[in-house]
């Protein structure tokens, strides 16, 4: 059994227990908060999400995964405050949120500190896995990449090849944002499997947004984990069709590739909070374990199988081996 880096630091993968694979602490957009009157109160937001985790904790969660990349506004200084506070591990990710193009600060340039001629997205994922992100000593347990509805555009290829890069240099697993209807997660495993990326070692986002058993028994088929990661998003899928997939992938043998997670955050600018809660009313971090794990009991999901997708393969896939 190896270990996996977290806030505070690196713990044994087998004291992760149970772990959503794909939550968000803050999702925020700085420039617009560095520059309008936004309402953004840091203490206010540090302090309400503190009591999110914390009654997450007590419910009996043990782990989160952060997938809040550059892109989606991570701020590790405001993660570790709320690590240093709550009662449960939060792993977080290096990567790069975008469906398009890429910021113009990667336009031209290459590596600037690496002899290996490496592409800039690959030195500064690598700066943030081996020295910790922004200087602050936190380093990375996951690599996040995304595709969308636009497809692999040149600079999200540069993404994914990049991630996979990395992956192939220190093993780091890798988790995607996809679009499920669109198929776009076999256009993320051919690109991997190009760059000779462990597929075993991948999970495949937002796959539960879809009910297409075929698509989802490829990407299964071809091993990579399922992340049935959006329960309480009822606007791409409803509850009831999310938790029928699940079930049907269970009885069809395939729970060890599967993992149940929220897509949730503790404070996300980019939605009007009100709006928010009448659009969305179950998209919160207790949902799983209130409403959607009691409902896969009922429809015949056993104990083991629920702990399956809920410690031992997220404990899988973070694992890194001894050391690390």
């Amino acid at each position: 059994m190896g270990q996996v880096q977290t806030v505070l630091g690196p713990v044994d993968a087998d004291r992760l227990g149970v772990t959503l694979m794909h939550e968000h602490v803050f999702i925020l957009s700085p420039e617009v908060q560095q520059n309008w009157p936004t309402g953004w109160d840091e203490e206010t937001a540090v302090a309400k999400a503190v009591d999110r985790l914390n009654e997450l904790a007590a419910a009996g969660v043990s782990t989160i995964v952060d997938l809040t990349v550059v892109g989606l506004g991570r701020d590790i200084r405001l993660v570790k405050r709320v690590a240093e506070q709550v009662d449960l591990n939060i792993v977080v990710a290096t990567g790069l949120y975008t469906y398009d193009a890429l910021p113009h600060y990667f336009d031209y340039r290459s590596a600037a500190f690496r002899p290996d001629n490496i592409d800039a997205l690959e030195e500064f994922f690598l700066v943030d896995i081996e020295d910790g992100i922004a200087g602050s000593g936190v380093r990375p347990g996951i690599l996040k990449c995304a595709t969308d509805k636009p497809g692999v555009t040149p600079g999200v290829e540069r993404v994914l090849r990049a991630v996979a890069k990395v992956h192939r240099r220190t093993g780091i697993p890798i988790s995607t944002h996809t679009h499920a209807p669109t198929h776009r997660g076999l256009e993320q495993q051919r690109i991997f499997e190009s760059e000779g990326v462990d597929l075993s070692r991948v999970v495949i986002g937002h796959s539960g947004d879809s009910t297409d058993l075929e698509y989802l028994e490829a990407l299964i088929q071809a091993g990579s984990t399922l992340g049935m990661d959006r329960f309480g998003v009822d606007i791409y899928c409803p509850t009831e069709q999310r938790i029928e997939t699940v079930v049907r992938l269970c009885d069809m043998g395939w729970t060890s590739q599967l993992v149940l997670s929220h897509d949730a955050a503790c404070h996300v600018d980019w939605f009007d909070a009100e709006l928010l809660r009448q659009s969305a009313p179950n998209w919160h971090f207790l949902h799983l374990t209130n409403d959607i794990i009691p409902q896969l009991r009922d429809r015949g999901v056993t104990e083991a199988q629920v702990k399956t997708m809920m410690v031992d393969t997220p404990r899988r896939l973070l694992d890194n081996g001894p050391g690390y």
